[in-house]
């Protein structure tokens, strides 16, 4: 498999109410193809999110976004385009970062939590010094992170829960 240069096609979802920024680095081969976020079947961010909130996991495009949009959390990706081969973030390069200002300007972003290390390097690399925002690293929800259970998975993520009130 070859790697090329591939954009980022899919929207950020937030709105004005927006409190928190989850970032992840780029979408999978399967979240391009559908054109919204997490959506290969084993990634487990839909059920770490839907735990955390207490709701049942929401299944369609429509149902992620209002579980996201009611409980103040904005969704998007540090990268606008790069090379990858598939879905791995270990084969990352060219990287071109998402302009996150339109986000920042127009919400109450209070703080950025990255879904893995890629993101959480890329954001401090790239755009930390522009936001001027904090980030926490969370572990990543990709089926890839085995060495995390769905429970610690969880665990870790409950810290959203501060900062969406």
């Amino acid at each position: 498999m070859t790697s090329n240069n591939t954009l980022h096609n899919i929207d950020p979802v937030w709105n004005s109410n927006s409190k928190i920024l989850i970032l992840g680095s780029f979408p999978s081969v399967k979240s391009r193809e559908v054109q919204f976020y997490y959506s290969y079947k084993y990634n487990r961010f839909w059920k770490v999110i839907s735990n955390i909130l207490n709701v049942p996991e929401p299944l369609s495009i429509e149902e992620k976004t209002k579980l996201l949009l009611k409980n103040n959390i904005a969704l998007w990706d540090v990268i606008k385009s790069c090379d990858i081969v598939g879905s791995s973030d270990n084969t990352i390069s060219n990287v071109k970062v998402n302009d996150l200002s339109t986000i920042i300007s127009n919400a109450n972003i209070k703080i950025v939590f990255t879904n893995g290390r890629k993101a959480y390097e890329l954001y401090n690399k790239y755009l930390r010094d522009i936001t001027g925002i904090e980030v926490i690293l969370l572990p990543s929800t990709s089926p890839a992170n085995a060495s995390y259970s769905l429970d610690k998975l969880i665990e870790k993520w409950s810290v959203i829960l501060n900062y969406i009130k």
